[in-house]
């Protein structure tokens, strides 16, 4: 079957030639209909040799949806042919964290080997894809599996954050999202689906600020030096209640910092490699700064729900698998419009 895989370290990515997996015992094989790109892969790709600790040769892809196509010895519940997208964040399944769904913080993923696929175990990236509990699957339904994908991370990731700080979001209150790119344009969507507050989207580049306004932003500006005294203005000088920074860069959490209001939330979901400190006289009072990762199972059905309700959706460029390196390439560049994903 034909994949993208990492091969070397230093090499990006490759279109191969590999043996179709066989689902073992409790395994579920799926025919993958779409996956996607994102820009972990190019954070995993870019890490030197002495710092990258996945594995080769990897398959990549952890936004992947796909139809049934074969069941592991024992397993049950679940039909050939049925529509699925996966949830990506795979823990121990046992754990009181996992007990609650939210196997994205598993205590015990690492200790035992537990990788997502794409990130460690074979992704989507691929004609098919092996996912290792039915626990880890959530039903498609009728939602179109190109218009999807992308939902499993670009919606889930933004999705967890925001509900995180829905208690600072209420009528009157003001959320920056910082990067209107893959996930950014979705979470501005998910802050017009869930809240009444003002949106005011940041971005480098005036096409992905056209994005944030089509997709729901109150308020864009250019990210530059003079943004955050705009933000200000924008709040009468308090500040933002929640600041979703979904770059992650030193000067992007640095603008966090100065716009976030007094016992506000910063929630730094992109990883650039910024850090930001806090405490006395570094952030406001009493605000919180966290970093959230990916979203719990639960949480994928909500998104899901509502893709189904027409309240979300992503803007997408579509490649074949020929055309994946290719894609790869114009995300790393910093040219694709919202999401990229590949169609099989």
């Amino acid at each position: 079957m034909k994949a993208i895989q990492y091969r070397e370290v230093g090499k990006g990515p490759e279109l191969v030639e590999i043996e179709k997996p066989e689902p073992k015992a409790g395994q579920i094989r799926l025919k993958v209909t779409a996956a996607g790109l994102c820009h972990s892969d190019w954070f995993l790709m870019n890490l030197p040799k002495e710092q990258y600790a996945y594995g080769l040769p990897l398959t990549l892809g952890h936004e992947g949806v796909g139809v049934i196509d074969k069941l592991g010895e024992g397993v049950e519940g679940v039909d050939l042919g049925d529509p699925y997208a996966i949830y990506g964040p795979w823990g121990c399944g046992l754990c009181h964290t996992c007990a609650q769904g939210q196997e994205n913080y598993c205590p015990h993923a690492a200790e035992l080997g537990i990788t997502p696929p794409g990130l460690g175990a074979p992704g989507a990236m691929a004609e098919f894809v092996i996912v290792d509990d039915k626990r880890h699957l959530v039903p498609l339904g009728d939602l179109d599996p190109v218009q999807t994908v992308s939902l499993t991370d670009a919606g889930l990731t933004p999705y967890h954050a925001i509900t995180a700080a829905m208690h600072k979001l209420t009528p009157g209150s003001t959320a920056v999202v910082i990067g209107v790119g893959g996930l950014g344009h979705v979470g501005v969507q998910i802050l017009r689906a869930l809240t009444q507050a003002t949106i005011i989207a940041l971005d480098i580049t005036e096409d992905k600020l056209a994005l944030a306004r089509e997709v729901g932003a109150h308020h864009t500006i250019i990210s530059s030096d003079g943004a955050v005294e705009k933000v200000r203005e924008l709040t009468n000088g308090l500040g933002a209640e929640a600041v979703f920074d979904f770059v992650g860069a030193d000067p992007t959490t640095d603008m966090a910092r100065q716009m976030v209001a007094t016992n506000g939330f910063i929630h730094i979901v992109g990883i650039g490699g910024g850090t930001l400190a806090t405490g006395f006289f570094s952030t406001p009072f009493g605000a919180n700064v966290r970093s959230p990762y990916w979203g719990s199972r639960s949480e994928l059905m909500e998104v899901l729900e509502l893709a189904k309700a027409g309240s979300l959706s992503v803007h997408v460029e579509k490649f074949s698998i020929e055309q994946a390196v290719d894609a790869y390439q114009k995300l790393h560049k910093g040219e694709i419009r919202g999401r990229a994903v590949i169609a099989f």
